[in-house]
């Protein structure tokens, strides 16, 4: 499952308990996230997912839920 699949890569490179992670959970201020993190973050999932994160739509993913959503939205 996609959503498992990210909380375990936000988990580990934030170094935050993955059971605190919910879709509703917003990168920047719930698991303080800062910008070179959501760069790194974006560059494992493009790999792992084999996806690509198109620089516009950085900003757009505030939320756990928000990044799922687009990877399963360019894996259809």
């Amino acid at each position: 499952m996609t959503l498992d699949t990210v909380k375990e890569m936000i988990a580990a490179q934030l170094k935050v308990d993955p059971a605190a992670i919910t879709p509703e959970s917003r990168l920047m201020e719930d698991l303080k996230a800062d910008s070179a993190n959501i760069m790194v973050m974006i560059m494992d999932l493009e790999d792992r997912f084999g996806i690509t994160v198109e620089d516009d739509q950085i900003m757009k993913l505030r939320t756990v839920g928000d990044v799922v959503s687009y990877i399963e939205k360019l894996q259809k």
